[in-house]
């Protein structure tokens, strides 16, 4: 029997909750948690498809064991692929917005938000040769996000249209 791992979801405010893991998705690195609690503050999600190149984010996360650092930039690409999902799975889809707002190792699964305080994106890597901030993060569009967490929490796992037989898939 496989044993469950205890999740802990700690607030800003120090209130700690025991989670339940309702689903992961690999390939785009993210999870839906579920807590029992009620009006909880949150953030709308905003439409990252509309997202400019140019236009100002605010990246929010746990940098370092540091609690709710908040840094600034802008949108530098959008749509980027940099093959970090892609070492695991055949049908990762890469397309993450990538910002100069400074995400360091503890940042990932942090808000991206625009300046309408709209959820645009969750911060899940950067780019470094040592393992801390040297320019560029990228996070999952909220897009792609909201499909990922409907799919979990309808079916418990995300799916995905693939084009073709199963058989020719595997024949290339």
């Amino acid at each position: 029997m496989k044993t469950r791992a205890k999740i802990e979801v700690i607030l800003d405010d120090k209130r700690s909750y025991d989670a339940e893991l309702v689903g992961r998705d690999p390939e785009t690195d993210l999870a839906l948690l579920k807590i029992e609690e009620k009006d909880l503050p949150f953030l709308r999600f905003g439409n990252s498809d509309d997202l400019k190149v140019g236009e100002w984010v605010i990246a929010v996360g746990n940098p370092f064991n540091l609690t709710s650092t908040v840094t600034a930039g802008i949108v530098s690409a959008k749509g980027r692929n940099i093959n970090l999902l892609r070492q695991n799975s055949e049908y990762a889809i890469e397309n993450f917005i990538q910002t100069d707002a400074a995400v360091n190792p503890g940042n990932s699964g942090g808000a991206l938000v625009n300046t309408q305080g709209e959820l645009i994106g969750i911060n899940t890597a950067i780019a470094s040769q040592t393992g801390s901030y040297a320019g560029y993060s990228f996070a999952v569009p909220v897009n792609i996000t909201k499909k990922v967490l409907d799919d979990l929490r309808k079916y418990g796992e995300v799916k995905r249209a693939i084009l073709g037989s199963k058989d020719s898939r595997h024949n290339r």
